[in-house]
């Protein structure tokens, strides 16, 4: 009797034609997905091309400059980006020769992960020195469906799809300056604020005419002064005194309890949004995440 073993193939595409995907379809434009893989975009296009060749699919049309997916190149990226994040993390895993499932990926605002989180960390990792934690930068569009974060902080005014938001604690807005700029203990009138240059946030144009509005103040003048992208070059540079600041009031205590900066327009003012612990719905019931999220919640209620 002859046994014949029949080996069927997978079904599957080539590794590099679905890197080039997630990032394009990431992206949404083959020129920075090249440079983020170190392709070219002819690379990236042809890949593509190979990619839906293989599925029998279109996943990409142009609309004019702009590339927008398909409804299965929608779907198919999400599923992509997931099986990719899985095989990053066994590939780590085996690297390390522990269960990536015992660590957690912390996601937060780079000024809230330099500032708020690292003081009080160590409490976290004292109780838990058997889960891995690694910190990585994180804003309110994070998409949660296809996100390799266990858990984040963010900003907002708590809805997030496919994630679960419990409130840490509300966002208040300071107007801060330095002691070089305006002399300590000295209090103005808010408006008087016009009469110095303001320095503004690139990522958060907004900040000052939200907090004009929310103080009640009728200005029609210009906004003038040096732009930084995040707020850890605005603090620096508010404490060397090159203009006043708006700046949430939490990122600055080390600040205002050493007299580098205080507040001559008045107290904080509460804004719209709030500071949430933020996580996947598909994850909810991790004991890791559970253990984080409860952690952030108690740490936040004493800074209250």
């Amino acid at each position: 009797m002859i046994v014949i073993e029949v080996f069927m193939r997978r079904y599957l595409p080539s590794l590099s034609a679905l890197h080039s995907f997630e990032a394009a379809a990431r992206y949404m434009s083959f020129t920075k997905a090249a440079e983020d893989l170190g392709l070219t975009q002819s690379g990236i296009s042809r890949q593509i091309k190979n990619l839906e060749d293989f599925l029998g699919v279109t996943l990409f049309h142009r609309s004019g400059p702009r590339l927008v997916l398909t409804e299965i190149g929608a779907n198919y990226y999400r599923d992509v980006a997931l099986t990719l994040d899985k095989l990053q993390e066994i590939s780590i895993d085996a690297v390390r020769g522990r269960a990536v499932d015992s660590s957690l990926v912390v996601g937060a605002h780079p000024t809230f992960a330099a500032r708020w989180l690292p003081p009080r960390l160590s409490s976290f990792i004292k109780s838990n020195p058997d889960i891995p934690l690694e910190v990585m930068p994180a804003t309110p569009a994070t998409e949660f469906e296809t996100t390799r974060l266990d858990v984040a902080v963010l900003r907002g005014a708590g809805t997030w799809l496919h994630a679960r938001a419990i409130e840490l604690f509300p966002e208040t807005l300071a107007v801060v300056a330095s002691p070089d700029l305006i002399p300590l203990g000295q209090k103005l009138q808010p408006l008087a604020f016009s009469n110095f240059p303001m320095l503004q946030n690139s990522t958060r144009p907004s900040l000052w005419l939200n907090w004009l509005r929310l103080a009640g103040l009728s200005y029609t003048g210009r906004i003038h002064g040096v732009r930084f992208s995040h707020h850890e070059m605005i603090i620096n540079a508010a404490i060397n005194g090159m203009g006043i600041a708006v700046i949430p009031a939490f990122y600055i205590e080390r600040e205002l309890k050493s007299g580098q900066l205080h507040m001559p327009f008045g107290a904080p003012i509460r804004s719209n949004d709030s500071y949430f612990v933020v996580y996947p719905e598909r994850k909810a019931h991790n004991p890791n995440i559970i253990l984080f999220r409860d952690w952030l919640i108690r740490e936040s209620r004493k800074s209250l």
